[in-house]
């Protein structure tokens, strides 16, 4: 309980509540003591906190142009939402126009979509004006005073403390890569159903994604900005590292039904597996805890114990069933313990790097690291791409003007107190999809009343100022700070910030509550209702062309690996990056899906179906990473000319599957025969090392390093390749489907 409370006062989302509390804090006690004056603190402090939602994870660059271009939206909103706000006539339009446009800019990415819901808070709360000692103008040049008194508070964190969020981002993706590997080895285990822990595992890849990017945007552009220091190096290596570990889990591409029945009789195998990878997800927390300097970096580990009793229990099973049967158990079994032993050595040169890295001055950058950075694409063009109904932003641009619209005249019509509460929580809650804003709903209206009624109770205990203070102070840094991990929790604590605020300058603060909590559930009722009723974007819709650039990437990746079995040597950068793709794509595909699987029932079209979808391309993606490791790390032969065909076929089917999803006829044919035999090619000559190595046994002979090394690949490779055939034709089989 203690470790939690401390490290989430070490986190980066506390640091960040904190920065905007002390802003408007300092902003409000200058403004008072020095020129007596609450309403100039105020309107800092307003721009402190419209600034702060574009300040998120990234290279210092991106935050200081995020964060200004934040500032710039909120001047403008508020002088002329402010200007006209009495002038009824011209306000509509201004509403409609400025409502549509600030929402369309989310189109640039997610940046873009942090600096929108800046301005459509701005535009919110420029209602709410209503100061008499200072003018409208004023009230906008304080907001960018306050924006950037922020800002400046912002940066110098980042760069007096440069450890804080690179730390925060790498405890995060090791522990939720350690997480990911732990279900791997829980779905090793499972024999009945393992659907929950796949659906697990893809929501996973997608938050593991996600932290990738944040880390490469943080680590790899701050070596072009800053220099190669000892720091960066060691960040970079770490980080292709985790990548390591997280891709080699993927990698272990598993035919259940086969492994089931395989170890039917022999669950101790597959028990000792199982323990070694729960140790592998430990030492991945345990790092995490280094990082964070909750625990004292060790080795101590039972690898070299676990390792041994795998290796008896490879020998036991050898006999047991005896050769050749047991071959082909016998080299999964290798091969598995192969892969793990892969985890280790890259886990202990994570804790190599974290114990001795200051006496190491050899290690070398990423290579190409600027490639592998996602480029922000802010084109102009971009725009016009997206004003047609098929763009999720634009319907969602229109139902957000259309919601505001009808949330304004409702406020209008029956003379709330504070009306504009109903537009800030429409703009606080819809999000494109239905399932977000449905869920973000839910946790505000739960949130705002345990909030109301907390702050009743503590209202009715004392009428103490200096407690309401203390209160609203603290509930505002809480609110903050859990807004992106916990937003009912979030809403309960800004609520609680908002009523004691309020009962400092308000007489009647019951009355504030009250219609606190009535604005909520008319903001939120307007929100769920209208993500249904207007334009919905549902993503039955959608998902196909996701699944589209999932399948794209997976053709791009298997040319990079066939490439690379021919040419060997230093893995490229051509390779590296389709490899990431691919991975990004999956993780797109699955934040897609778990979008659907939100949805109502009536609208989730063909879920089974794009469940056995999503269910086959993280599959593909498991055999397309465990066949690439394989020849990135291991010495291979000359490439058989069946390889050769299987990857065509392969490659044919994917370019079928997008044609179909692209509702175009495909013309593609290939004449089935070579690939019968090709798959005979393979079985011959598996089956020729097989009886000399039956030879071999018989004249007492060990087995060769060459002989090990060609019946590993032989199997290895060939197991895959027609496991990818199987795959992609299950996709063209299921997208039928569709």
């Amino acid at each position: 309980m203690i470790k939690n409370l401390i490290r989430y006062f070490k986190g980066i989302y506390f640091i960040k509540a904190f920065l905007v509390a002390l802003a408007m804090v300092i902003a409000v006690i200058v403004s008072v003591y020095f020129f007596d004056s609450f309403d100039v603190g105020f309107s800092v402090a307003l721009g402190a906190i419209l600034c702060a939602p574009s300040d998120v994870s990234g290279s210092v660059k991106h935050k200081f142009y995020g964060m200004l271009a934040s500032i710039i939206l909120a001047f403008s909103i508020t002088f002329l939402i402010g200007y006209f706000n009495n002038y009824l006539p011209v306000l509509v339009p201004l509403l409609i126009i400025l409502v549509f446009l600030i929402s369309y800019i989310s189109v640039f990415g997610f940046r873009a979509s942090l600096i929108s819901l800046s301005g459509l808070i701005a535009l919110v709360l420029a209602f709410g004006h209503q100061s008499t000692e200072i003018s409208i103008f004023e009230h906008s040049l304080f907001i960018v005073l306050g924006g950037v008194w922020y800002l400046i508070l912002a940066i110098s964190t980042q760069l007096l403390l440069p450890r804080v969020q690179a730390d925060y981002l790498f405890v995060e993706l090791l522990e939720k890569t350690a997480e990911f590997i732990k279900i791997r080895g829980k779905l090793l285990a499972e024999e009945n159903d393992r659907t929950s822990l796949l659906e697990e595992n893809f929501k996973l890849q997608t938050a593991i994604n996600e932290l990738q990017e944040n880390i490469r945007e943080v680590v790899l552009e701050k070596r072009f900005n800053s220099g190669f220091s000892n720091r960066t190096r060691r960040q970079q290596l770490i980080f292709s590292k985790i990548i390591e570990i997280y891709e080699l889990a993927i990698s272990n591409a598993i035919d259940y039904e086969k492994f089931d029945t395989l170890f039917k009789e022999h669950h101790e195998k597959v028990d000792e597996f199982k323990l070694l990878i729960f140790e592998v997800s430990d030492k991945l927390n345990h790092i995490s805890k280094v990082i964070l300097k909750e625990e004292k970096l060790t080795y101590k580990n039972n690898f070299k114990v676990l390792i041994k009793k795998i290796e008896n229990h490879i020998q036991i099973y050898k006999v047991d069933i005896g050769l050749p049967e047991s071959r082909e158990g016998v080299i999964f079994l290798l091969n598995y313990k192969a892969y793990q032993e892969k985890q280790i050595s890259n886990l202990m040169d994570i804790v190599r790097i974290l114990d001795n890295y200051s006496k190491n001055d050899k290690i070398r950058a990423i290579k190409d690291a600027e490639q592998f950075l996602t480029p922000q694409d802010y084109d102009v063009k971009k725009l016009k791409a997206n004003f047609t109904f098929k763009s999720p932003i634009f319907r969602h641009s229109l139902r957000l003007t259309l919601t505001m619209l009808i949330g304004f005249a409702i406020g209008f019509v029956i003379e709330m107190q504070q009306s504009y509460w109903i537009l800030l929580t429409i703009v606080v809650i819809m999000r494109p999809s239905y399932g977000l804003t449905k869920e973000r709903t839910k946790n505000r209206v739960v949130g705002t009343l345990i909030g109301a009624a907390v702050g009743v109770g503590i209202i009715f205990l004392t009428q103490n100022p200096v407690i309401y203070a203390v209160i609203a102070a603290v509930s505002l840094i809480i609110g903050f700070s859990l807004v992106k991990e916990n937003y009912r929790n979030a809403a309960a604590f800004i609520t609680l910030y908002v009523i004691f605020m309020y009962a400092l300058i308000h007489p009647n603060i019951l009355t504030v509550i009250q219609f606190r909590v009535i604005d909520t559930l008319i903001g939120s009722m307007l929100a769920y209702v209208a993500n249904y009723l207007f334009w919905p974007a549902w993503e039955a819709k959608n998902i196909k062309e996701v699944l589209s650039k999932s399948i794209e990437g997976f053709s791009e990746f298997l040319k990079q690996i066939a490439v690379f079995y021919h040419e060997k040597g230093e893995v490229p950068t051509v390779y590296a990056l389709a490899r990431k793709e691919a991975f990004l794509q999956v993780g797109n595909l699955n934040a897609a899906y778990q979008r659907l699987a939100q949805e109502p029932k009536s609208r989730q079209e063909n879920i089974a179906v794009f469940y056995e979808l999503i269910t086959i391309i993280n599959t593909y993606l498991s055999s397309l990473s465990s066949l690439g490791m394989y020849i990135r790390t291991n010495e291979t032969g000359k490439v058989p000319e069946q390889f050769e065909v299987y990857i065509k076929h392969i490659l044919s089917n994917l370019e079928k599957a997008m044609e179909l999803l692209n509702n175009s006829e495909s013309t593609i044919c290939l004449e089935t025969e070579e690939l019968g035999i090709a798959a005979k090619n393979y079985d011959d000559y598996f089956q020729s090392l097989s009886n000399q190595r039956d030879k071999e046994i018989e004249k007492g002979l060990p087995i060769t390093k060459e002989m090990r090394s060609q019946l590993h690949e032989t199997q290895m490779v060939s197991e895959q390749v027609r496991w990818l055939l199987s795959l992609s034709e299950s996709l063209i089989k299921n997208i039928k489907k569709i």
